[in-house]
């Protein structure tokens, strides 16, 4: 895998480049790769080794503390220790100013090695750039510092057990904590009543102290609760309370665990129910023992009835990041099988039966595992490739020009859910296809495949279902600012396809890929015909689907370009990389393309079959 991070970083996303401006200017390609070496031997030494035991000993409460396995522990310690979660800020945070696509990069290891682990890192570096990016200059310091340092580590706290996604429809509350409460130097501080599902590492003893980022609603005079999204506030809730300046006083928040969740995958890491302010560990403002008060100690982000805003800012980071997890998920599924059947000898080639006293073949030499591995390397591939795409524009987002910024901001918007959904769902086929490679041994837990189908099939629910994604590609992002993103998008593409002339063997996609997007964009247009939300979103999921195969098919053609280009320069790396890079794409054309043109049909037609199913048909 590090051979095809490489290209994709520097070959084909050109990363270097980033080194001419001047907040990466100390770096050069060398700074990178020691980073990445680094990484991947803490990912293969502390986290691959930690990544079955984690799956097979999932966390325990034993009535005082959350247990895990001490590779665990040290797994995330040594993450902790080496300075990636700062990797990414300024240097007087303690960061080295890498650029965010290299950051992705370093983390892909992490991933691919344990992604149940590197989840603690994920959720704390979400939670410590929304700390730095709208937190008071007090809470940065107080919170946000000890996260990137390593000595703490975050959640997000969004989910309840009666609203799901629903985010308008949460219960939790926060009251104002008495006389002085708005003059606290941590933030105006609230008292917080309500119960949290499905937070991640929401509770354990890997860490002095955890931060909870908490979403919940201030109520009105009367103490009702504001309906919808837009009542919606922020808090930073600690579980060991704090003083001023951000020492540990001791005393613990009254946050509560009530249980754990059972999951299907992701097991290293603790998924939890909280309780707030139950009153288990009733505190005082101060975190003394004195004076305590109902409710969890919290400390607004923001202006009251921000905080979903604020809260997307750690929210969309997370589906790119969960979206390179499933990508990395796919890659460790493709390799194993790779290598099964480099390896596993049955059957003959021809199939027949004929010279059964021959010698049997290995089975990479059998045709259709052939075509489940190429599928598997064209998934999970291309995914990787457009998350850290995705992470680019991050950059150009950051750094670039103001016309760049803009550019980078309406293309990452757009490819968000697309980030997000495609490989949670794409490679979680290729993790299917990695069980089907090994046989009746690929669901046997002799072979790590089946748990990486079992941790992928999470990817799909986390950051926001496909439905939720598909809802906002349709709904929202292919209309804003009058369609602006999508205009860059396919500006992009015939850019793409421009290039394809100089090679006549990518000719014949380019002219697909060019009319796929047309197709796009007509469907599009005809969803929103009539001004019928409901009617127009009723068909966004296979809208989703065949613009994320579209966007895949546009990526694999820009690798394909860089890997021609590469080929005709003497190839490198050695032909059969890049032979291999060109196969793939050729695959994904003429195997994964055409399925877009029926799922656009559905969404030309305007299709009700869905809409006007009714329950008692059920």
């Amino acid at each position: 895998m590090r051979d095809t991070l490489s290209f994709l970083m520097y070959d084909w996303l050109e990363v270097e480049a980033l080194t001419r401006r001047p907040r990466y200017a100390d770096h050069s390609r060398e700074t990178f790769d020691s980073v990445l070496e680094t990484s991947e031997r803490i990912a293969r030494e502390k986290f691959a080794p930690a990544n079955r035991r984690a799956d097979a000993e999932e966390p325990a409460f034993d009535g005082e503390r959350v247990r895990v396995p001490e590779s665990t522990r040290d797994a995330v310690a040594a993450y902790r220790e080496s300075g990636l979660l700062a990797a990414g800020h300024d240097y007087e945070l303690g960061g080295m100013q890498l650029p965010y696509v290299v950051d992705m990069a370093a983390n892909t290891f992490f991933a691919m090695a344990s992604i149940g682990l590197a989840a603690f890192a994920m959720l704390t570096y979400a939670n410590a750039n929304l700390l730095m990016a709208h937190g008071s200059g007090r809470q940065r310091r107080a919170f946000g510092q000890p996260l990137l340092d390593g000595r703490w580590l975050g959640t997000m706290c969004l989910s309840e057990p009666q609203a799901g996604s629903s985010l308008g429809d949460i219960r939790t509350r926060a009251v104002a904590d008495g006389p002085g409460a708005e003059a606290d130097p941590l933030g105006p501080r609230y008292r917080l009543t309500g119960n949290k599902m499905w937070i991640s590492g929401g509770e354990h003893d890997l860490s002095e102290n955890i931060v909870h980022l908490v979403l919940a609603k201030i109520p009105d005079e009367s103490g009702k609760l504001p309906p919808g999204p837009k009542g919606i506030s922020l808090f930073i809730v600690p579980r060991v309370m704090v003083d001023a300046e951000g020492r540990l006083t001791g005393r613990r928040n009254d946050v509560a665990l009530a249980g754990l969740n059972h999951k299907l995958g992701y097991r290293g890491i603790p998924n939890t129910l909280l309780n707030f302010g139950e009153g288990r560990f009733p505190v005082a403002a101060d975190g003394s023992a004195e004076a305590v008060r109902p409710g969890a100690v919290g400390y607004l982000v923001g202006a009251a009835g921000t905080g979903l805003a604020s809260m997307f800012h750690m929210m969309n980071e997370a589906r790119i990041n969960v979206g390179m997890g499933a990508a990395m998920l796919g890659c460790a599924g493709y390799l194993a099988s790779l290598d099964y059947a480099r390896n596993r000898p049955q059957g003959r080639v021809d199939g027949s039966g004929k010279g059964a006293d021959g010698p049997q073949v290995r089975i990479v030499e059998h045709a259709d595992v052939r075509r489940m591995l190429l599928a598997q390397k064209a998934y999970a591939e291309g995914a990787l490739a457009l998350a850290l795409l995705c992470a680019r524009l991050v950059d150009e987002k950051r750094t670039g020009s103001s016309d760049e910024a803009h550019v980078a901001g309406c293309l990452l918007e757009l490819l968000t859910p697309i980030a997000k959904s495609w490989p949670s769902e794409w490679c979680l086929e290729a993790n299917s296809l990695a069980i089907q490679v090994h046989g009746g041994y690929g669901y046997t837990r002799d072979f790590p495949v089946e748990q990486y189908w079992r941790d992928n099939r999470l990817n799909m629910i986390h950051e926001g279902t496909h439905g939720i994604q598909a809802n906002d590609l349709l709904g929202r992002k292919v209309r804003a600012g009058d369609g602006r993103g999508m205009a860059l998008l396919l500006s992009r593409v015939a850019q793409t396809t421009a290039r394809c002339r100089s090679h006549p063997a990518l000719d014949a996609p380019a002219r697909a890929l060019s009319d796929a997007f047309a197709a796009l964009n007509r469907a599009a247009a005809a969803a929103w015909a009539d001004g019928d939300r409901r009617k127009a979103l009723a068909n966004s999921m296979p809208f989703l689907q065949a613009f994320g195969h579209s966007v895949l098919a546009w990526v694999w053609l820009d690798v394909a370009v860089a890997a021609q280009a590469a080929l005709l320069a003497g190839a490198p790396r050695g032909e059969s990389f890049y032979r291999g890079k060109l196969q793939a794409a050729h695959y994904f054309f003429r195997h994964e393309l055409p399925r877009v043109h029926p799922w656009i049909a559905v969404v030309d037609a305007c299709d009700t079959t869905s809409l006007d199913m009714q329950d008692a048909w059920f």
